[in-house]
């Protein structure tokens, strides 16, 4: 298998990977009553809507002008990101949605040739594998803290995202 080949099917399972990523947050969102949206366990808790508030944020800052710029905008007010509520579930959605589609859309440019290209995050130099993978393992447990406060606002009420757990 060629370097190419290898970038190529490197690219659809990631693709895949994170298809799956946002399906699942997206299915838990879905499970939370509107009122809820902004719910945290307690005050060093993040509700539902400040992790997407987050998410999208880096993805916006991190993927916009991926292979030419910091991935760390000067415009990027992180510490907001974990201050905010939502008024509605369309404006989550929207916020969600938003910062999705720069990351889909970045990562839909990137070729094989790209893999090992030099990008920069907060200064430091990564290759573009190596900013990829930093994001899959930074967003996955973001959409497992969406998923686990799903589950602990829905309770007994909860459907399970996966393979149910064998009932006697």
């Amino acid at each position: 298998m060629s370097a190419h080949d290898i970038g190529t099917e490197y690219f659809r399972v990631i693709n895949d990977k994170f298809a799956e990523l946002k399906l699942s947050a997206e299915k838990a969102i879905a499970q939370v009553p509107d009122d809820k949206l902004n719910w945290s366990l307690n005050e060093d808790s993040n509700s539902i809507a400040v992790i997407v508030h987050h998410l999208s944020g880096n993805m916006i800052s991190r993927w916009t002008d991926f292979l030419e710029s910091d991935g760390e905008k000067d415009g990027r007010d992180r510490d907001r990101e974990f201050e905010g509520n939502v008024a509605s579930r369309e404006e989550l959605l929207d916020i969600w949605n938003r910062g999705w589609d720069v990351f889909l859309q970045a990562l839909g440019s990137l070729g094989s040739e790209d893999l090992l290209r030099t990008v920069y995050i907060r200064e430091k130099p990564h290759s573009v594998l190596e900013a990829i993978e930093r994001q899959v393992s930074h967003y996955s447990s973001h959409i497992g803290q969406i998923i686990y406060a799903a589950k602990q606002i829905q309770s007994d009420a909860w459907e399970t995202l996966t393979i149910p757990r064998r009932k006697k």
